[in-house]
């Protein structure tokens, strides 16, 4: 695997953990509402033409949770005063699920701060059929598991979740979604404005991805991205769920990266 590391940069007073790693144009990822995975294959093929940014969410893991965020538009401003205070200026943006609502609200609050938007099954827009599905009522395991098509065909989600949770691990797990819940309860997961403000960003370059059997975050999701966003291209990867980037990373490479080349 390549090189990585870990480092914290003062941002707005917060101590902020980001793992960096690779060479090449800045990409800031966003992970998930279950947090950083860990660097994984597709971290790994990215990081050969860019330098992978992944600053921890506050209230994730060793970023100290930030009251002042109270929603994903916040959350989104934060990340801003990152991007500035770290020098990036203009730069790609790769955002995942809740990632991907608070990349979409970066975008719309400053188009000039995004080269490439990248959106994998993205929350953040009210769907135009079917629902966000509710992860609170759920077991953090049974979330993980609905979060791909065939946990037992998928070998870096074993990598990831498998085995017996750790108390740490499940520590971890239930912060995440305690901030989850605090920041994205009310409305759930997505913001009525964001489609109207995205009209800033409908310049962006935009990569929606989707799995085909994604219990998540519904089909209608994307629609109302693609109904928002003018500049849009949508990949959808066959038989995957809610995280393509491991259920079929060859797909997903080949999508993100003809994508960020062009």
């Amino acid at each position: 695997m390549a090189n990585w590391t870990e480092t914290t940069a003062d941002i707005a007073g917060t101590q902020v953990v980001c793992v960096r790693g690779g060479t090449g144009k800045p990409l800031l990822v966003l992970h998930d509402e279950m947090g950083y995975t860990g660097w994984m294959t597709w971290n790994e093929e990215l990081a050969k033409t860019h330098e992978l940014i992944i600053p921890l969410q506050p209230g994730f893991g060793k970023t100290p949770r930030i009251d002042w965020i109270r929603n994903y538009r916040d959350l989104a401003g934060f990340y801003a005063i990152l991007v500035r205070e770290m020098n990036l200026d203009s730069l790609d943006v790769l955002g995942f699920s809740a990632g991907g609502y608070t990349a979409a609200e970066m975008a719309a609050a400053d188009p000039r701060m995004v080269r490439h938007l990248v959106l994998v099954a993205p929350m953040g827009v009210k769907p135009t059929t079917g629902e966000i599905t509710d992860i609170f009522p759920m077991t953090a395991r049974s979330c993980l598991r609905a979060s791909v098509a065939d946990p037992a065909g998928t070998p870096e989600f074993a990598k990831i979740y498998g085995g017996e949770m750790t108390p740490e691990q499940f520590e971890a797990f239930e912060d995440a979604r305690a901030e989850t819940a605090r920041i994205g309860w009310e409305p759930y997961l997505h913001n009525p404005s964001l489609p109207y403000l995205l009209a800033n960003a409908k310049k962006v370059p935009t990569l929606l991805v989707w799995g085909t059997k994604d219990r998540i975050v519904p089909r209608g999701c994307i629609d109302a991205y693609q109904k928002a966003l003018t500049n849009t291209k949508l990949v959808e990867i066959a038989d995957v769920g809610h995280r393509p980037e491991i259920e079929n990373s060859t797909e997903f490479l080949r999508a993100v990266s003809a994508f960020l080349a062009s």
